[in-house]
């Protein structure tokens, strides 16, 4: 990938930012992974912060893709099946505000395909209940730590 026009960023939230990066982590049209927090008002959060529900940030993976090889829908369709977007700020075992299901948008068409996303996924009735799934405007994003970083592909080798 030699355009940097093609490198686009995208932030998601579905529970254990493990889990959620190591969903996209080897997808085709992946360039990069990386785990953090986004969406609360603390500054530069540590992760005892966020787990002790003081930061409001959620815990989220944010992919750069190349948009040449997989689109901002395919990334979508991802983040909807690899969690339960109808269990509100819970997935599994976690509880908290920190694993609530967001989409944090960079651009507004971003914001446009989460939108329509979400409500097609609603209208199809696959779930049960309501999908309380958040589509907020990306703010700033804080990296978390390095034994954070690509966690499962390091230390729980397929």
């Amino acid at each position: 990938m030699n355009n940097p026009n093609n490198k686009q960023i995208a932030t998601f939230g579905a529970g254990c930012f493990w889990k959620t990066e190591n969903e996209f982590i080897n997808v085709s049209g992946v360039i990069k992974t990386s785990v953090g927090y986004m969406g609360g008002d603390f500054p530069h959060p540590s992760y005892l912060d966020v787990v002790a529900r003081i930061t409001g940030h959620a815990e989220v993976a944010q992919v750069e893709y190349d948009t040449t090889v997989i689109g901002y829908e395919e990334l979508l369709q991802i983040f909807w099946q690899m969690h339960d977007p109808t269990s509100l700020n819970r997935q599994g075992a976690d509880r908290g505000e920190q694993y609530r299901s967001v989409i944090f948008y960079h651009t507004s068409e971003q914001e446009q395909i989460a939108r329509r996303s979400k409500q097609q996924l609603q209208q199809s009735k696959i779930f049960a209940q309501d999908i309380v799934t958040e589509i907020k405007p990306a703010k700033e994003y804080y990296l978390a730590t390095e034994d954070h970083q690509q966690y499962f592909q390091l230390r729980h080798k397929k």
